[in-house]
């Protein structure tokens, strides 16, 4: 029998990353690139059809396609599809990603926020799935601060696909100019590339967030700085996130997430001062506690850097049959 699989793409501003997903929840193959932005949208755009045909070809031999999701940095007008100042996608303001993917790949595609598809894969596979949540906000820190909703099982858009921008809250008016033409952005303190810059001030370059949260493990006073730095941020933003919201669950993701257990303490003790819902409705801190629908969880992700790649392959399985998705669904219940 034919083996029915997805197809998703993950457009990140460092990497390209396309991946073939089986109904089965299998990864059948995967091709990462750079994103080469410096060669302009229309080699990326190049690169990543060329991959998608290329998948689409080999996994098309013994199985059938039902859908290719697409992931992308916003903001992103949906449904049209056109990037709309992308601050981490520079030149590609007015850009109508949908449009040129499609007339490429000659067939419709799902196209998504990238941080929207990273917070499907966590409620379906990760977090959501532990904790039995059907509502979460989660937080990436990445290049920037992405930030997606899910609502009752389904992705939250707002007006025209722009909702779930967290990343540009600002909490600090008189903070560095943000790429969005914001001063004090979340993105600016708590991005994994925030991170880097503040080392970077404090003279003590490092390549990656993992690095400067093990030199505040070792006692690095600028580390220090820095992840308190981080955490106070991110209190900041949840504080006006839970008070507004109420979910139930908030998850924090990307690669600035490798740095949690040196930014989370200070995270939740400025969270217990600022947000007086969070101090109505924290949930234990103990891990092994039973999920109640009626309290606040804040955690890390479980997906790790698979999260947004996952989230495009289950959008392309989303766009199909009703008996696809409640098999797939299943699948992952058992």
């Amino acid at each position: 029998m034919d083996r029915t699989f997805s197809i998703g793409v993950d457009l990140g501003g460092t990497n390209l990353r396309v991946a073939a997903y089986s109904l089965e929840g299998e990864f059948l193959q995967t091709i990462t690139l750079p994103t080469r932005l410096a060669d302009g949208r229309d080699c990326v755009v190049s690169d990543l059809c060329e991959s998608v045909s290329r998948l689409r070809v080999i996994h098309g031999r013994t199985g059938r396609l039902v859908g290719i999701g697409v992931g992308s940095p916003g903001p992103l007008e949906l449904p049209s599809g056109i990037l709309r100042n992308p601050p981490n996608l520079f030149g590609w303001d007015g850009f109508n990603l949908r449009e040129a993917i499609e007339s490429s790949l000659d067939t419709e595609i799902l196209l998504e926020n990238d941080a929207n598809l990273a917070a499907l894969a966590e409620q379906v596979c990760g977090a959501g799935r532990t904790t039995g949540a059907s509502s979460l906000c989660m937080l990436t820190l990445g290049t920037g601060v992405g930030s997606g909703l899910i609502l009752d099982g389904e992705i939250w858009h707002g007006i025209s696909g722009m909702g779930g921008e967290a990343g540009h809250i600002v909490v600090d008016p008189e903070g560095p100019l943000c790429g969005c033409g914001g001063r004090g952005c979340l993105e600016q303190y708590a991005s994994a590339s925030a991170m880097i810059r503040m080392m970077s001030e404090a003279s003590t370059p490092v390549a990656n967030a993992r690095e400067v949260a093990d030199l505040a493990k070792a006692g690095d006073k600028a580390a220090q700085a820095v992840l308190e730095c981080v955490g106070r941020a991110l209190a900041i933003a949840l504080t006006g996130a839970i008070n507004t919201l109420n979910l139930p669950l908030y998850v924090i993701g990307g690669g600035g997430s490798g740095a949690w257990d040196a930014f989370a303490p200070n995270m939740f003790q400025e969270l217990l001062s600022r947000s007086y819902i969070y101090r109505l409705t924290a949930a234990s801190a103990d891990r092994n506690s039973a999920f109640n629908a009626n309290k606040t969880r804040i955690c890390r992700a479980q997906l790790g850097s698979e999260a947004g790649l996952l989230g495009a392959c289950l959008l392309g399985l989303r766009g199909t049959t009703a008996e696809t998705v409640s098999a797939f669904e299943r699948k992952v219940a058992s």
